[in-house]
């Protein structure tokens, strides 16, 4: 018997959300695969939340955010469209007082948003969840979901804000330079700057440098990732190793492998795959190879600078270069959202879960933790307070099972009324000018010249041409298999894959956009990216020699 359904009043009814919007599309990037319950409640709930807020505190001209639906352990979202020109000129006036603090001083207002949510994550970190009361532990976990609520507030504001800045931006280098984010000369516009994420890199790159000083460059390069742990308490410099490395971790291991769940550890509580950054950073040798790509891309950028403003009239430069300032801060706010915001508040509601769970276990309301990510919160409320009253196993045993269905049968990429195609659709997302669905989620469609005779087409991401070994990857587990020199092909990528570009000649997406994290991060470190081949993790193989021609959008398999 079903207690709640997983995401209540937001999953999908055909004769209902048809009848809202002709087309739903499946958020492949973030729900594939399928997510747990839990997740897919806090997702559906509050990124549909926080896209609607964002949207509406800037007053955006054309969209007023997306709805989402739940459906089978998957996210499909449509776009709230702006239905009247009246009705878009009036919120056209008041988009340009609300994008004024994002001009005026980007820095400062982001800054105030970091520092408001790092407070509300020691908030909740100062419970000790072991040995908190179950009112306590309820209360939490309550703290954890409006934390949430907020988090996606300030994610699509801020998302939103400078996106939008972006687009402008870019629709005037196409009017007054001929280019658009396509474009190698666009590219170099918008890199050469540093963000959180590649700190963090950084900081992993430097642990190696002292692995190598303190002698322990031969447990790292000799032993499996698992291993490392462990073997290095086994000795004086190890356990000194391993106490700065767990600070570290306490500080910026609030993250796990995959962004968009909650059912990994982090690296707090197994730091593993941090560990195995330093291995391959001691594999690789030499510097930190994004410091010198930085001083590249920077001297690019100041070039690119004159050439582009030379081309645009004097009276318009002034707001020419207002734009430029704050569509430099897209690949910033890109990487830092999903450190700060993302990765940082999944942490934390898998920390509240997980104290739950393991009270639920004592008591017997569970068998295990981790069946608490089958639950939904008004479940977690039923039993929050007095779990030894409760047995919540029947829920999780129909959810596990339909969670495994959920991964043996894949969502469709598109929800279609009948008679609606997928162009029609496209051309609804093109229309709309929303920020994120042109340059996140979907980005520009690959156009095929056949005189190129190239085995896939795609989009630049990041120019540049390589050959080399392809490594298909197609979850974070199998970063460790990444080689020097390879070319990585996958479906998407996220912070967790940044440290790897260091070692890499080029990468290939099934989809993104030129704000999505491999343009971005492909950028900075100056290697080529080829985006929406849509079926380049099913065409190419990992061992196959493939050659990537990034100006040019294609990718050619060498042999097979």
């Amino acid at each position: 018997m079903k207690v709640y359904d997983v995401v209540p009043g937001l999953e999908f009814d055909p004769e209902q959300d048809f009848a809202q919007s002709p087309a739903w599309f499946l958020d492949g990037t973030h729900s594939v695969p399928p997510w747990t319950p839990m997740f897919g409640w806090f997702w559906i709930n509050f990124c549909r939340h926080g896209m609607q807020y964002g949207a509406e505190k800037l007053s955006l001209p054309t969209v007023k955010g997306w709805d989402w639906r739940f459906m089978n352990g998957g996210g499909y979202l449509t776009l709230l469209l702006v239905k009247t020109e009246e009705e878009k000129q009036r919120r056209e006036v008041e988009f340009r007082k609300a994008i004024l603090p994002f001009i005026q001083d980007y820095d400062g207002l982001w800054k105030g948003f970091v520092d408001e949510i790092l407070g509300r994550y020691a908030d909740l970190k100062a419970l000790d969840l072991d040995k908190a009361c179950n009112i306590d532990l309820l209360a939490n976990f309550e703290e954890t979901i409006n934390t949430c609520r907020r988090m996606w507030e300030i994610h699509m504001y801020m998302m939103y804000g400078t996106y939008t800045a972006y687009i402008l931006f870019e629709n005037m280098c196409r009017e007054l330079a001929d280019i658009d984010d396509t474009s190698p000369d666009f590219h170099r516009l918008v890199s050469g700057f540093d963000n959180k994420v590649f700190q963090v890199d950084l900081k992993l790159w430097e642990f190696s440098e002292r692995a190598r000083q303190d002698g322990l460059a031969d447990l790292f390069l000799n032993n499996n990732g698992p291993d490392l742990r462990h073997l290095l308490q086994e000795t004086g410099n190890g356990r000194a190793f391993m106490t700065d490395f767990m600070a570290f971790m306490d500080e910026d291991g609030w993250r796990m492998q995959r962004m968009s769940e909650i059912n990994l550890p982090t690296w707090v509580e197994d730091p593993t795959p941090a560990l195995v950054n330093v291995q391959q950073f001691l594999q690789k040798g030499g510097g930190f190879s994004l410091s010198d790509e930085r001083k590249k891309r920077t001297t690019e950028r100041l070039a690119a600078e004159k050439t582009v403003m030379a081309k645009v009239p004097e009276a318009q430069r002034g707001w020419f270069e207002q734009l430029m300032r704050l569509a430099q801060k897209s690949g910033v706010f890109s990487e830092e959202h999903d450190h700060y915001l993302d990765l940082y508040t999944h942490a934390m509601m898998r920390r509240s879960t997980l104290g739950l769970g393991n009270r639920f276990v004592r008591e017997g309301a569970l068998n295990e933790a981790e069946d608490i990510f089958f639950l939904i919160p008004d479940e977690v409320r039923r039993a929050g307070l007095i779990p030894d009253q409760f047995d919540l196993r029947c829920i999780v045993d129909r959810r596990k099972a339909q969670w495994k269905e959920w991964h043996e049968n894949p969502n469709p990429p598109a929800l279609l009324k009948e008679g609606f195609d997928m162009d029609q659709a496209m051309g609804v997302l093109v229309r709309s000018n929303d920020p994120i669905a042109l340059k996140v989620v979907v980005g520009a469609m690959p156009q095929v010249r056949p005189e190129l005779k190239a085995d896939l087409y795609g989009t630049c991401g990041s120019p540049g041409v390589a050959e080399g070994t392809a490594r298909v990857i197609m979850t974070e587990d199998e970063l460790h298999l990444v080689q020097e020199g390879d070319i990585l092909v996958a479906a998407s990528t996220s912070p967790s894959w940044t440290p790897i570009f260091s070692m890499i000649k080029g990468v290939v997406v099934d989809r993104g956009a030129s704000l999505s994290h491999a343009a971005i991060v492909g950028r900075e470190y100056g290697i080529p990216v080829v985006m929406n081949v849509f079926d380049g993790t099913a065409k190419i193989r990992s061992g196959q020699r493939i050659k990537v021609d990034a100006n040019m959008g294609t990718v050619y398999l060498m042999n097979d």
